[in-house]
């Protein structure tokens, strides 16, 4: 397999340089072509090491020209990079009080304006200026704000998501934010979940009124923002469209970390203790789905088959499946890497990167990055250049230098059985986990105001489970 890899790969490569000297190929498709190269993929090592944190690593992004990468921290600080030569450009206080969870450059800022959202529930504005940065507080969760997603191409307007259920859409040129909505479970059979908490948001770049969001539960809503009534005079609560793998509907052990939007409106979805999947519009539930029963969704997979490969036209569209990572104590982000999303890309509780050929799910490289897990990969908007981070508090640069290709390791795909105890070390930032515990204080905190009081309470208790 080894030889047969090599050999296509070399010989691809003669033939497109070949093509673009005599004018069959555009410089643009060339670059395309070389930037999704497997061997390139094949010959990731790390390049820098960017140290400046003092605190685990909970987010990195490039701005869309990739010269710069932006991080944020445990620490509570953000750090503008120019990762080339692994310099800090800027660091600055992020005006949280607590673990800064998301940060992002607004497109067509001039890279002087970044959005965050951090584990104090805060969404926070900094403008960049000649003599430092200057923060101020958007919007707040009550709980903590894990996710924060752009609107493709616009410098203003983006949403943020929260432990708390709430989706909130801000614009920048009002510093106004709406509540769109509280994201509830599909039914009443959960009733110590009163709502979901949010661990992901994504847009769809081809089509930018859409977004989806996802976390405690086994569902990925999908949501039309032209749905939505600015006067308030509609409840926006219900989704266009559920994603979920047959096999987990009806699973309240499952819940989902993170998401990603190709830009063939392809959703991935990243579960915790499972798989990462891989769905095209075709295959969502609809509006309405009908939930059933762990043992009866089970029988449904087991009639289609668990290994979830793509199938033919004649035969129902089940998602693509992505192994042999481990996502058990952590919220882990998800990812596509190469100019087309030619490939899959996550981070592990062992570690390690791994990247799968999106089509076929095959899994070609695994990369030793951390002594422990590795939460966040983010790839280059241009080329074969990825960033890696964690619970250790560096951030490791990934090009495609390296002279040997290395081999995968015997029977990776086996390697990590998922435990759905939930007891690692890493629980207290489980979605899982964190859901039972805000559900049960929030059970608990309403019986004993009834029994004392006799009085409803209303309040979100989301901000009362703390790290």
């Amino acid at each position: 397999m080894k030889n047969k890899r090599a050999r296509t790969s070399v010989d691809k490569a003669v033939v497109d340089v070949w093509q673009r000297e005599v004018g069959e190929l555009s410089t643009r498709n060339f670059a395309h072509r070389l930037a999704a190269s497997e061997d390139l993929v094949l010959r990731l090592e790390i390049y820098k090491k960017l140290e400046k944190h003092r605190g685990c690593v909970n987010t990195v992004s490039f701005n869309a020209d990739g010269n710069i990468l932006v991080s944020g921290s445990d620490d509570k600080r953000v750090i503008l990079w120019d990762w080339e030569t692994g310099n800090a450009k800027l660091a600055f206080q992020s005006g949280h009080v607590n673990n800064v969870f998301q940060a992002k450059i607004m497109p067509y800022s001039d890279d002087r304006s970044l959005v965050t959202c951090a584990a104090d529930g805060q969404v926070r504005h900094a403008q960049i200026l000649e003599r430092g940065a200057e923060t101020k507080l958007l919007a707040k969760h009550q709980g903590r704000a894990h996710k924060l997603a752009i609107e493709p191409g616009s410098p203003y307007i983006f949403y943020t998501c929260g432990e708390d259920g709430l989706v909130q859409h801000i614009d920048l040129r009002t510093a106004a934010s709406t509540e769109l909505f509280t994201c509830c479970p599909i039914d009443d059979s959960r009733a110590y979940m009163p709502f979901i908490h949010l661990n992901a948001i994504t847009i769809d770049p081809r089509n930018p009124n859409l977004f989806a969001v996802a976390g405690s539960d086994e569902y990925t809503r999908l949501y039309d923002i032209r749905k939505y009534k600015w006067d308030g005079s509609t409840d926006f609560g219900q989704p266009t469209d559920y994603f979920c793998p047959a096999h987990l509907i009806g699973d309240d052990q499952v819940g989902i970390t993170g998401l990603a939007f190709s830009d063939q409106s392809e959703l991935l979805v990243s579960y915790n203790d499972e798989f990462i999947y891989l769905f095209t519009r075709d295959m969502g539930l609809g509006p309405n789905p009908i939930p059933s029963s762990p043992l009866s969704a089970c029988n449904k997979a087991s009639d289609i088959g668990l290994d979830h490969s793509a199938t033919d036209a004649n035969e129902k569209a089940i998602p693509q499946v992505y192994k042999g990572h481990r996502n058990c104590e952590t919220v882990k982000g998800v990812n596509f890497f190469g100019p087309k999303a030619d490939y899959v890309v996550s981070g592990s509780d062992c570690g390690r990167i791994f990247i799968w050929k999106k089509k076929g799910g095959e899994l070609i490289r695994v990369m030793e990055a951390d002594k422990d897990v590795v939460n966040c990969i983010e790839s280059h908007p241009h080329t074969t250049v990825l960033a890696s981070s964690g619970i250790e508090s560096d951030i490791k640069i990934w090009t495609p230098k390296a002279i040997d290709k290395p081999t995968l390791p015997a029977n990776v795909e086996q390697q990590y059985p998922f435990k759905r105890s939930m007891t690692s070390k890493g629980a207290d930032l489980s979605a899982i986990t964190m859901s039972m515990q805000m559900a049960l204080k929030h059970a608990l905190f309403s019986f004993l105001v009834c029994c004392c009081i006799q009085q409803s309470s209303n309040r979100n208790l989301g901000a009362g489970c703390t790290d």
